[in-house]
Formats: C-alpha cells, sequence, structure tokens
C-alpha cells in the first residue's frame, strides 16, 4: 500500500460510507450540512492508495493562530496501518507555524496513545481546561 495525502473534496457516497463505517452517524443522519461543514472548513485531505479513499482528516480554524483538527478518519480495514499518522503530518507540517492545534477526541488509552505519540499533550498538563457545549 502506497499512502498518498491530497486535497479532498466532499464527495456524497464515499465521505457517507467512510463516517458511517467507523459508526459517526451524528455526521451521516445529516448529509447536506456534512457537506456545508467541509465547504466551510479550512483544509480537508484524504489519504489515498491510488484511487481509493483510505482516510480523511478535516481542520477548522484561522489557519493562522489556531487550528483545531475537527475529523480524522480512517476505514476500519486500513486503520493501524500508518494512514492516520501520515493524514496527521500532513496537517502539522501544512500548519507548522500555527501557534494552537487542538483537537477534541474519545478517551481511551490506544487514541489518547496515538495523539500523545504525534507529540499532543492533554490540556491539563499545559496548564489549561478544555470545555465543549453540545446542542440536542
Amino acid at each position: 500500500m502506497e499512502i498518498t495525502i491530497k486535497e479532498y473534496r466532499f464527495d456524497p457516497e464515499e465521505t457517507l460510507r467512510l463516517y458511517e463505517s467507523v459508526g459517526w452517524t451524528a455526521y451521516t443522519a445529516e448529509p447536506e450540512k456534512l457537506q456545508r461543514a467541509f465547504e466551510n472548513s479550512l483544509s480537508v485531505l484524504g489519504a489515498f492508495d491510488g484511487e481509493k479513499l483510505l482516510g480523511i482528516i478535516r481542520a477548522v480554524g484561522d489557519g493562522e493562530t489556531i487550528v483545531f483538527i475537527q475529523d480524522l478518519l480512517v476505514f476500519p480495514e486500513y486503520q493501524r496501518k500508518g494512514v492516520g499518522r501520515a493524514l496527521m503530518s500532513a496537517v502539522l507540517e501544512k500548519y507548522r507555524g500555527v501557534r494552537q492545534i487542538e483537537l477534541a477526541t474519545d478517551d481511551v488509552p490506544e487514541t489518547v496513545g496515538f495523539y500523545k505519540a504525534l507529540g499532543f499533550r492533554e490540556m491539563s498538563e499545559l496548564g489549561c481546561a478544555g470545555f465543549m457545549k453540545m446542542s440536542t
């Protein structure tokens, strides 16, 4: 498998299949909203093996002082094969001069370990607190 990272445009069938494959059905319930989210994102990159989509990463923010990694998704059959790391590395390189790159993720050991291995630290380690308000 040869991983190539390039800009990704929302493809309804392909994108919804990816989100559904990882159980993110809250996004797939409103595909028009997800498409607008992609269109309004700072950057969306896809990981490909030839023409086959392996995963995507979506960043939001101003691109100068803050970038928030909104989504990092990899098809289950390609997880733990370097795809997520390649996507994250591409975003970190693209925004290397940005002061803050943040994300929120599931609090499970393998996911936390993945981000820590890429140099991310928990906000509490930096003297910060993170907050989130979810709409119902």
